[in-house]
């Protein structure tokens, strides 16, 4: 006769597995999101990234490669910024930083994807949809987002700038 008991699970809320979800489908595309970018600037020279490719551009974040990837870098930590400062903590934004080599840029990138995937873990039942604007985050540019629309805003991000280092790299070409 077995003498373990066997207790129930406790069923998890809807908002809990909406939020398992939405990390587990966030992760999954955030990470093949972050490797496509690593794959692209593997082969760059580590001249090819400062490079000014759009000299009459009046976004300084988008110059040259070493520009783009350094706003990509900062960017990614400062989404999850905004998202632990609205859970109270007291974080300060992250800085850009020119890297010299694109496998520093690498590594920058897999720390900006850890640091994503350590706040759900540190808030496993985050709720990731909100419905009232009150509850929204306010970003440092005046938009208002649930963490599931933030997320999806980093991720695009990502790809957008992959898409603009590709540009870039077909003109070196």
């Amino acid at each position: 006769m077995n003498n373990r008991s066997y207790t129930k699970p406790i069923p998890l809320s809807s908002e809990v597995q909406l939020s398992r979800r939405v990390c587990f489908e966030g992760k999954t595309i955030c990470q093949r999101t972050v490797s496509e970018l690593k794959d692209v600037i593997r082969t760059i020279k580590a001249t090819d990234l400062t490079t000014i490719m759009d000299r009459h551009t009046k976004d300084e974040n988008c110059r040259s490669i070493q520009t783009i990837l350094a706003h990509v870098v900062s960017t990614g930590h400062n989404y999850i910024v905004e998202i632990r400062r609205k859970m109270g903590e007291d974080l300060k934004y992250y800085d850009k930083e020119r890297l010299e080599t694109p496998n520093k840029y690498r590594l920058a990138l897999n720390s900006m994807f850890n640091y994503a995937v350590q706040l759900f873990e540190d808030y496993p039942g985050l709720a990731v949809e909100e419905l009232d604007n009150q509850q929204k985050i306010m970003v440092r540019w005046g938009q208002l987002y649930d963490v599931e629309q933030l997320i999806e805003h980093a991720i695009v991000h990502v790809l957008r700038h992959r898409r603009q280092v590709e540009r870039f790299l077909g003109k070196m070409a």
